[in-house]
């Protein structure tokens, strides 16, 4: 080799060992700093380490480096919990592929985050490992770590699968098997549970948790003596919720050993989960108190049970129904053992609870299915029944006491038996009276009818026979009301019947229409004699008795009973005053006569008579020769009452009376004065035939054509076609013949619509469509007679046109009627009539005050009937209620109440209950509302509103059973009611809402 070629190989053999020891001294220092780094990090200075790592990654050259750099600032970052810890660590994965710490990477992060109790994230990092490269320790770790971390993420079965591989592990076991253990405690599997607990139970760390996990699984095991045992070790070492739990295990086991005792302070103490109580729960507190007869607490248990449906609550119900019995709350026993028997869980229980059910049903009522019902059904659905009997003979019973007989009827119906023959003849008897009490004649004869066609029990036979005859009174069947009166009279029960003490009033009546005065007085005469209690009947009795001697002629008898009428003076006194007065007269004392009259314009000054004994007075003073008495009296008649039918006939007496005395200017005036104010009427016809006379006496013949021509209703030509015409239809009338009268009376009218008989035609025509319930054709004809001049036919067609008004509902039209009817009638009855309907009209106008003013105005009428008062009570009760006037509502409704009968007597109990719940008196309110559900289920909408207010009072009073039982009930059964059901609904909903907030059981809708 040449000097050159070896001094080129030593330069070059220089330059590279230079250079190489150039790059020693570099990596040299890089690992230093990298061994610090990492040392840095061993001591968990994290930040630093990151820092110290980011500039070895920064500087070296080295891919290795580097790759484990980026490894430890990314593991730094998730121990510093940075934001981009996970980014760092994702980018090291994905620019590092081929590192060997990628595995470890993302042990490290997730064994970080687990041991940090991250356990979200730990998973996440947990799925990432590549579980196949990991050494045997590493994997019993990650087995361990992985399992647990799916444990505590509630994910049991992946917890199973990893915690399973380590369970025999000495250093994860234990934990494992605890970890397991409680896995199957939760998932119910108590044996497994129990013995991967036994496994463990030796160890002190665990000891205390699982002395609670065994006293429950004991107890879920059936071992509650072990539970028991187990439980009050416990006690002293747990927390206030495990406390709670534990009182449960051993109040439950003790209630499973039947030592009700010991379970009681146990069960008591229990607070619930998360403060709430299941319906087990208060199923077994209650059961307790019930053992130890405590069945107010037991009560207060039940009760709290509801929109359950399962083997608890049919217990939980039929125990609460024993308890109620024992309280004697009836009505609630019975809800509750109704819906004990509509459970299929214990047939016993079910049975029984049907058959407390049905007894119940008969001794207190109910308002959901008629008692008869009832009966039938828990005949039908145990007809093997050892009370069967009994039930029977309740049932037959039943049909009496529970008023219910509208729907008896139907459940008789088809049945032949004896008893249920005897049964109908009695409920078809007491329908009837209902339906009469109703004025529905025609309905309550069918059903008196129907009842003596069974004539089995002599007593309703004999009450039937006599109602029929007042209902065929009512209906104008006088000859068939006799028959009937006589053959009760004969009857062998008659003198036993509440009936019996008006018979003699009512033949009397009867014989009265008949026109038979004699029997009439005698009967009169024998109901008197009997000194009956009724003022009101012995007073009207002296009355007509008075009158069927009046009418007989004989006036002296007359005279003695209308003076006994006046004694009495409950009824009519006025009217008894003016036929005395008559009857002095009819026997020969005028003077006598004019006495009374003149005493009795001095006494009764309200009288509707007034114009009457005025009309009266002035026709003595003239047959006593006392003319100039006679004139005053007639021009105050006329005067103090225009409006009276009697002004034109003392108009027309005056002009006589004047004619009589040759002073023709003045009887001209006067006739002259009724022509103008009364055309068409009989008295104005008289006054136009003596004004001719007067004319012609005067020979002025051609002023009295003058003056005729100015009235409409004089045609002297046709004046005798008129009179034939109208007298030719009146004996169609008088005849009866009602087809013929009407085509006549029409007749009369299209040819004379003038005509001196049109009132009367018009009057006679309406009656005969009226009768015939032709109201449409009858109006017209009403309202001509009403609009004429006032005449004897004024007050009737004011009567009946204002019924027609108001069975059309034509209220505006009736109440202007009515009140004239009030005004002119002389008849106090359709003064009555009047005033009563206007009242009602009123308030059917929602004009409240004004019902209210004439329901004072019939109050104000001492001798009305009990049923007119009623009505009167009832409108001023409602009226207050629609103005708010709740205190004067309920004084009425309370006056309603003592004498009601029927839906106005359902209605006041409704109110009753509901001031009584307003005014916080809960029990009471009850108390009303199952009378009004027992004595009156007939009227269901009252009925359903008074169980509302009951379901508010047991909300009220802390029972919530009652209160949904009831609720739900009135939605199931008074669909029809809708107001009703929206109300329950809404209250219903209300209670369901309080109830979740303690009882876990009750979901609201």
């Amino acid at each position: 080799m040449t000097f050159k070629k070896c001094l080129f190989f030593l330069m070059v053999c220089f330059f590279a060992f230079n250079l190489k020891a150039q790059q020693t001294k570099i990596f040299s220092h890089s690992l230093v700093s990298f061994k610090k780094a990492e040392d840095l990090y061993k001591k968990k200075q994290y930040q630093t380490a990151q820092n110290l790592f980011g500039r070895i990654k920064k500087d070296t050259k080295d891919f290795e480096v580097e790759s484990d750099c980026a490894y430890y600032i990314a593991n730094c970052a998730v121990r510093l919990n940075q934001q981009n810890a996970d980014v760092l660590m994702e980018d090291f994965v994905q620019n590092y592929p081929t590192s060997t710490k990628r595995n470890a990477a993302f042990l490290n992060v997730a064994t970080y985050y687990f041991e940090n109790a991250n356990y979200a994230y730990a998973q996440k990092w947990f799925e990432k490992v590549d579980e196949s490269r990991l050494t045997s320790n590493q994997q019993e770790t990650y087995n361990f770590s992985k399992g647990y971390t799916a444990f505590t993420t509630k994910n049991f079965t992946e917890a199973k699968r990893y915690l399973t591989k380590v369970e025999n592990s000495s250093t994860y076991g234990s934990q494992a098997k605890y970890y397991l253990g409680f896995m199957a405690y939760e998932g119910d599997d108590y044996t497994s549970a129990n013995t991967y607990f036994d496994q463990v139970s030796g160890e002190e760390k665990y000891k205390e948790k699982l002395t609670y996990y065994q006293a429950d699984l004991n107890f879920k095991l059936g071992k509650f003596e072990e539970a028991i045992k187990l439980a009050k070790a416990q006690l002293d070492k747990s927390n206030a919720n495990e406390v709670s739990e534990l009182n449960k295990i051993i109040g439950e086991s003790y209630f499973n050993l039947k030592n009700y005792e010991e379970a009681l302070p146990y069960l008591k103490a229990y607070k619930g989960k998360n403060g709430k109580w299941s319906n087990t729960d208060y199923y077994q507190l209650g059961y307790t108190y019930y053992k130890q007869k405590d069945y107010t607490k037991a009560v207060s248990e039940f009760n709290k049970i509801i929109n359950a449906d399962d083997k608890v609550a049919q217990n939980a119900y039929y125990h609460l129904g024993e308890s109620y019995i024992n309280l004697n709350k009836k009505q609630e026993a019975l809800n509750a053992f109704r819906t004990a028997s509509n459970m299929i869980y214990d047939v016993k229980i079910q049975e029984d609870a049907a058959l407390n059910y049905a007894k119940l049903s008969y001794e207190v009522g109910n308002v959901y299915k008629s008692v008869p019902e009832v009966l039938n059904d828990f005949l039908e659905k145990y007809p093997n029944s050892p009370h069967k009997e009994h039930i029977e003979n309740l049932l037959i019973d039943s049909y009496i006491t529970s008023k219910n007989y509208k729907e008896a009827l139907v459940v008789l119906k088809g049945k032949n038996s004896f008893e249920n023959k005897k049964a109908y003849q009695k409920v078809a008897f007491y329908r009837g009276l209902e339906l009469y009490n109703e004025t529905n004649y025609t309905k309550a004869k069918e059903f008196f009818e129907g009842s003596l066609k069974e004539q089995i029990d002599e007593l309703y036979t004999a009450r039937a026979t006599f109602w029929l005859a007042e209902t065929n009174y009512n209906t104008s069947n006088f000859n068939e009301a006799l028959i009937g009166f006589k053959q009760f009279e004969t009857s062998g029960k008659s003198s036993v019947t509440p009936e019996f003490a008006h018979l003699d009033y009512n033949l009397a009546y009867t014989y009265f229409k008949l026109k038979d005065y004699v029997k009439s007085s005698a009967s009169f005469k024998n109901y008197i004699s009997k000194n009956p209690k009724d003022v009101n009947r012995l007073n009207d009795a002296y009355l007509r008795l008075a009158d069927g001697y009046f009418v007989s002629s004989d006036y002296t008898n007359a005279i003695s009973a209308y003076n006994e009428a006046i004694k009495i003076g409950a009824l009519e006194k006025d009217y008894a005053a003016f036929q005395k007065a008559l009857s002095y007269g009819y026997i020969g004392d005028q003077t006598k006569k004019i006495q009374q009259l003149e005493q009795f314009l001095a006494t009764y000054k309200g009288s509707n008579l007034q114009d009457d004994a005025l009309y009266t007075l002035a026709n003595a003073y003239i047959d006593n020769n006392s003319t100039v008495e006679a004139m005053k009296t007639y021009s105050k008649l006329v005067n103090s009452f225009p409006e009276s039918p009697l002004v034109s006939k003392a108009l027309l007496r005056q002009g006589l009376s004047y004619y009589n005395k040759n002073d023709n200017a003045e009887a001209l005036s006067k006739f002259k004065q009724i022509a103008k104010q009364f055309p068409a009427t009989p008295e104005a016809n008289q006054a136009v035939a003596t004004a001719r006379l007067i004319y012609i006496d005067m020979g002025q013949v051609n002023d009295y054509a003058a003056w005729v021509k100015t009235l409409g209703f004089v045609q002297v030509s046709n004046a005798d076609l008129d009179n034939a015409t109208y007298q030719a239809a009146e004996k169609q009338y008088l005849d009866a013949n009602a087809k013929e009268a009407i085509k006549q009376f029409n007749n009369y009218i299209n040819q004379f619509p003038k005509g001196l008989h049109a009132k009367e035609a018009h009057f006679y025509l309406a009656q005969l469509y009226y009768k015939d319930n032709l109201t449409e054709n009858a109006t017209p004809h009403f309202e001509y007679v009403v609009n004429a001049p006032k005449s004897e036919f004024t007050e009737e067609a004011l009567l009946r046109l204002s019924q027609i008004y108001l069975a059309s509902k034509d209220y505006w039209k009736a109440i202007p009627v009515l009140k004239r009817l009030e005004a002119e009638a002389n008849f106090s009855q359709n003064t009555l009539f009047a005033q009563s309907n206007i009242m009602k009209a009123y308030y059917e106008l929602k004009k409240y005050p004004e019902a209210d003013a004439y329901a004072n105005k019939v109050l104000a009428n001492a001798s009305i009937d009990q049923n007119i008062k009623n009505d009167a009570k009832i409108i001023i009760a409602r009226s207050a209620l629609k103005l708010n006037d709740n205190q004067k509502a309920q004084q009425a409704y309370a006056e309603v109440e003592k004498t009601a009968t029927g839906e106005t007597a359902a209605e006041a109990l409704y109110y009753n209950a509901y001031f009584k719940h307003e005014a916080k008196q809960f029990e009471a309110s009850n108390v009303v509302t199952q009378k009004l559900v027992k004595d009156y289920s007939t009227y269901k909408y009252y009925g359903a509103k008074g169980l509302i207010v009951m379901a508010k009072n047991f909300n009220a009073l802390d029972d919530a059973f009652q209160s949904t039982y009831i609720l739900e009930s009135v939605i199931k059964n008074f669909a029809t009611f809708e107001d009703v059901v929206q109300e329950a609904q809404e209250t219903l909903k209300a209670i369901k809402i309080e109830q979740a907030k303690t009882n876990s059981s009750v979901i609201p809708d």
